[in-house]
């Protein structure tokens, strides 16, 4: 059962506060039983864009921290990507056997009620069918098939862009940008992370994989002749790379003790628990840390393409100068003494508050 009673007035806006967000929606139907979040972090440069999940979370509170952190990141993702796009973000609070159409049109009419501050598209648990429901009540969505003239699933251009991130930091730590016989532990092998296993089987890596469904690891360490290993056993591993493509908060306390690697390369979104904590462990102990919103902007950058018009070469296109990117951001925060992701909110914001002055006049 989800709990409640933990969000208080002064909970919620410290936490709006606390993140500098612009707008946050509560959405709920009786009827369809819909319960939602809609976080809108930043829209200065443009309108906020950024999928919607479904889960199942312990309690409200959890399902408010992941909008706010989410929709944040979607903010430095569009912006370090160069995209005229804001960061926004939404969460449908259930079990997955919940979805019915009735529910996803209902969120879709949410949506619409924003008259276009928020643009959604596909997130976790979600799926371009589902895109189609929303659809139905809003123009405000992105990530539609490309039978319906959309972008299609995001997911392939998600995992190209971790893909190149990750021989990105190999260059920073390795000398070599080659993954070929490298060990890569990928955790979480949904549709990006499979998509991401498919590049990497190519080049030639020694690949362990997990999920938080057995089941799904084992198929797909059959599928790509990878090793199958327990979903906490992962952070034990002997590997050159560790790539977290599930949820967040996956660089811990706990966890980032008990690496063995030289590099963090994943497409989750905020990988890590306390940013300016556990960003600056990574620093210490040696390990190339790619930053998430960074590596993982590729399916941002596609749904951006159907947004205005462009094609899906130009997406790919786009998603390729991740690399450079990345090297770019590694090598100046070594140049300041900082930690990548640190470094990289920095690019972003500077990028943010320099179009900021440009409509001030408008």
């Amino acid at each position: 059962m989800i709990e409640t009673q933990t969000l208080a007035p002064e909970v919620i806006f410290g936490q709006i506060a606390e993140h500098q967000h612009e707008q946050v929606v509560f959405c709920h139907d009786h009827e369809t039983g819909l319960k939602a979040i809609i976080g809108i972090h930043n829209t200065v440069l443009g309108p906020a864009l950024g999928g919607t999940r479904m889960w199942h979370y312990a309690s409200d509170m959890e399902a408010l921290n992941d909008v706010l952190r989410l929709s944040r990141g979607m903010t430095y993702k569009a912006a370090i990507s160069g995209l005229n796009l804001g960061g926004g973000k939404a969460v449908i609070i259930g079990d997955v056997k919940m979805k019915t159409e009735a529910l996803l049109r209902k969120f879709g009419r949410f949506v619409k009620n924003l008259n276009g501050k928020y643009i959604t598209a596909e997130d976790v648990n979600m799926t371009t069918k589902d895109m189609e429901y929303i659809r139905m009540e809003t123009t405000h969505v992105a990530g539609l098939p490309e039978s319906m003239g959309g972008s299609g699933d995001p997911s392939p251009v998600t995992a190209y862009g971790t893909y190149m991130g990750m021989k990105a930091a190999a260059k920073k730590a390795f000398g070599s940008e080659s993954l070929t016989g490298k060990r890569i532990g990928v955790q979480g092998v949904g549709h990006v992370g499979t998509y991401l296993l498919e590049h990497l089987q190519k080049e030639g890596a020694k690949l362990i994989v997990t999920d938080y469904y057995e089941d799904r690891a084992l198929e797909a360490a059959s599928r790509f002749g990878a090793t199958a290993v327990g979903l906490e056993d992962i952070y034990d591993q002997q590997m050159d790379i560790y790539s977290p493509c599930a949820l967040g908060a996956t660089l811990n306390d706990d966890t980032i003790a008990r690496l063995k690697c030289q590099v963090v390369a994943g497409c989750a979104n905020n990988q890590l628990k306390v940013e300016n904590q556990h960003g600056p462990e990574l620093v210490r102990r040696g390990i190339v840390y790619a930053p998430d919103f960074l590596i993982n902007a590729g399916g941002l950058i596609n749904v951006y393409s159907e947004v205005v018009g462009s094609s899906r070469q130009g997406a790919l296109t786009q998603t390729e100068k991740i690399y450079d990117f990345t090297l770019q951001v590694l090598a100046k925060a070594e140049e300041e003494g900082t930690h990548p992701q640190a470094a990289a909110i920095k690019q972003a914001k500077e990028r943010i508050a320099n179009v900021g002055k440009v409509k001030s006049t408008y």
